[in-house]
This record gives C-alpha cells, sequence and structure tokens, in this order.
C-alpha cells in the first residue's frame, strides 16, 4: 500500500490509500484522522482491512495538496553521515555511533510544495534521503527484531542550511529552517519493496543526478538505527527516522552548488516513490 495524508480543496485534511490512478480512498472521515494515529490505533493490517471495505469516498487527483504523510510525528530524528563516501566528502571520521539529530514538523513539507530558500543565507544545500516510519512502537529493540516495528518507507529530502549547521557543535539551526525539507508523497508499507539493499537513494537537481547510491552502503543499517535509538527513547508509531544522505551533496563541490529560487529538487527512491519539490524564495509564498 501506499499510505498518504492530504488536504482537500475546501481545507480539510485527512488520509488514505493512494490507488494506481492517482486518487486516494479517504480513510479520515471517522474518528480516526490522521496516519499516525491510524497506525498507532488500526496498525497497518488494519489499514488494509478498512481500505478494503466498499463505499469510501475518492478523492481525485488534482484536487488535493499533499502533505506529509506523518503530518504530526512525535519524533523526527535523522542519522548524519551515514554514508562513508558523503563522510569523505565532508572531511569527518567514519563515526563509531549514528550522529544524530532532530528535525522539526515545520521544518518541512509534502510533495509538490515548495520549500524555501531562507532569506538569511546561501548556504541551502539538498540532501535526498530514505525515511523509515515506525509502525510498532517500543524501547530496547534489538537489531533482530527491529524491522518488525516498520510500517515503510518514504522520500526525504532532509535540505540543510550549512553555515547555520556550521555555526556550532550541533546541527540543529541548519536543520530547521521552516519549510527548508520536504517529505513525501506517501508511506511505502514494507511487502511493497522487496530488497531494500539493493533500492538506490537519488538526489536529482534540475534534471541532473548529483546523488546515487544504494541502501546497502549505509554505515549504520535501518535495525541499528532502531535499536540505537529505542536503547536511549521509546519509538511510537508515526516516528521518522531519515537514514542519511549518500555523497554528492552541493556543498562538496567545487564551487558548491546551492539551491537557490527557480531550481527544482527530486529524490527518487525505485518501489518507494518519487518526491518532487520547487524552490522558492523567503517571502514570495507570503
Amino acid at each position: 500500500m501506499r499510505l498518504a495524508s492530504f488536504q482537500t480543496g475546501e481545507g480539510r485534511c485527512s488520509f488514505g490509500v493512494v490507488r494506481a490512478d492517482g486518487s486516494i480512498m479517504d480513510l479520515g472521515a471517522g474518528p480516526v484522522q490522521s496516519l499516525r494515529s491510524a497506525l498507532a490505533v488500526w496498525g497497518v493490517q488494519g489499514i488494509a482491512e478498512r481500505a478494503a471495505q466498499a463505499g469510501l469516498s475518492l478523492v481525485a487527483p488534482g484536487t488535493f495538496r499533499w502533505l506529509p504523510p506523518i503530518t504530526n510525528p512525535d519524533k523526527i530524528l535523522c542519522v548524519g553521515l551515514n554514508y562513508r563516501r558523503h563522510a569523505e566528502e565532508a572531511s569527518m571520521a567514519i563515526p563509531k555511533y549514528p550522529s544524530m539529530f532532530v528535525r522539526f514538523p515545520g521544518s518541512q513539507v509534502g510533495h509538490d510544495t515548495p520549500t524555501i530558500a531562507p532569506v538569511n543565507s546561501g548556504d541551502y544545500d539538498y540532501e535526498a534521503e530514505l525515511a523509515v516510519i515506525i509502525g510498532q512502537g517500543g524501547r530496547h529493540i534489538p537489531s533482530d527484531q527491529a524491522m518488525a516495528h516498520v510500517a515503510g518507507y518514504s522520500c526525504f529530502a532532509e535540505n540543510s542550511v550549512r553555515d547555520f549547521q556550521l555555526h556550532a557543535a550541533q546541527a540543529t539551526p541548519g536543520k530547521n529552517f521552516e519549510a527548508s525539507g520536504a517529505f513525501g508523497p506517501w508511506i511505502t508499507t514494507v511487502d511493497e519493496v522487496k530488497d531494500l539493499a539493493s533500492v538506490r537513494v537519488i538526489g536529482r537537481l534540475n534534471g541532473e543526478v548529483m546523488q546515487d547510491e544504494p541502501v546497502a552502503n549505509l554505515i549504520f543499517s535501518i535495525e541499528q538505527i532502531i535499536s540505537y535509538v529505542s536503547s536511549y527513547t521509546r519509538l511510537e508509531p508515526g516516528d521518522v527516522l531519515v537514514t542519511g544522505t549518500p555523497a554528492g551533496v552541493g556543498m562538496a563541490r567545487k564551487p558548491p552548488i546551492w539551491l537557490k529560487p527557480g531550481d527544482v529538487f527530486e529524490v527518487d527512491i525505485a518501489e518507494v516513490g518519487l518526491l518532487r519539490n520547487p524552490v522558492v524564495a523567503e517571502g514570495s509564498m507570503a
């Protein structure tokens, strides 16, 4: 299944299952009104059972706006330097433990919604990443049981404002500019991805491939990330774990290549989805 959150032309926010024709089976008409709540209350199997019921409303393509699939996550936790070649291009040591930082919900938008190039920095960088969405929560999850806690995968543009990221040892400011990143278009459930290790994470800027590496090249695997994170905090249904960006970021190029208004950045992960976002200048959408 492909699970998405959306906003209708009338301003109603809901969630549902994306069909092959691009329409969405609306599952948010009852008491469970967010995908995060649906994962917690129904689980992936329960969502599938409800999507199979007759009489569901269909939302036609072109009549809604894509929202980040999980609009209200308890946690968005990201892993830095999780591809060896990216650590090398950043002149950073290979980490001994996952290098973690947080993103706030307001720092990303949905598919086809513009990301914002900030007015107070020109060092706005692209980062294509695979996101893992938790379906079953837990604490102290062993690596060999971790995948049972995963609901599915999504595309994530974990774009960074590099000069603010480098103001101090922690990366929080550069990772949380309003609407600087993107998430979506949907969550693809784990059963739809046959060989995750061979899937390639591709970042494409204005049609040109800038990043391209298989998930197999992660330094810390998804299982290790889940186990490590759950060793210090309780994972909840709907939590988003963003697994790291491949080599090829704009900061490492000579000269650097920064995102600017008018650009289009895509995160393309076969079997998972294609996330596309234009870039606009801060203030242009006011």
